[in-house]
Formats: C-alpha cells, structure tokens, sequence
C-alpha cells in the first residue's frame, strides 16, 4: 500500500536514482527529490529554487529597463533592488547544491541496496525440440 509518508516507501533502484539525480541537476533541484519520494527536503529545494530564480529574474528586468532607458535617452536612473540579483543567485545555488547532496544521498541507498539484494538469475529457457 503506497502512503505519502517515507513509511512504506521502496528503496529506489540504481536507474530511478540516477535518474533523480539527472533532474534535481540540469532540470529543477528539488524535483528529483521529489520523484524519490522525499518529499520535505524536495518542496524545500523547489521552494527555494522557485524564489532564487525569481528573485534573479526581478533583477534582470531592472538592469534590462535600466539599460533600454538608456538607449532612448532618457535620464539615467538607478536600479531599485540591486540586492536581488545577488540574493536570487545565492538563494537558488543553496537550493542546487542541497539537491546534491540529496541526489548523493539517493544513489549511496540505492547501491547499497542493491548490494544487500543481488538480481535473481535469469531463467532458462525451455528447448523446443524439432
């Protein structure tokens, strides 16, 4: 029976962890944990994410809108936020980097799982006689 909580949760297999991995990464951090089924540390890291790549984006708009005020030649007026461009990287790099190490932590249960249980040999299969 699947429940929400880490109870009843399987351990993942080598494929599933690296492909967790692949995700928390080069797609989202966070959403790897997630599909782990870890869920806590996963909403965190995609939480934090979400706001270190808006806080960063805010940022852009600003230097943006600062830049294309220049080019119209209109007075020069400075950003308002410059903090934010610091602030979302630094946010969102946290968030990367703790899904590292959630994405290590995943792959070193999966391998010792799979060490604890070996493959089941493969059957044989039957000969058919002519």
């Amino acid at each position: 029976m699947r429940t929400s909580s880490g109870i009843g949760r399987q351990p993942p297999k080598r494929s599933a962890a690296v492909n967790c991995l692949l995700v928390n990464q080069f797609a989202t951090p966070g959403l790897g944990s997630l599909m782990a089924r870890r869920f806590i540390a996963g909403t965190v890291q995609l939480t934090l994410s979400i706001v270190g790549f808006g806080l960063f984006i805010g940022w852009f708009v600003q230097v943006s809108m600062t830049t294309y005020r220049l080019v119209a030649d209109q007075p020069l007026e400075p950003a308002r936020y410059p903090w934010m461009g610091k602030a979302g990287v630094i946010i969102f790099a946290a968030a990367w980097f703790w899904a590292w190490i959630t994405s290590l932590s995943i792959l070193r249960e999966a391998r010792k799982n799979q060490a604890a249980d070996p493959a089941p040999p493969r059957p044989i299969p039957p000969r058919i006689n002519p």
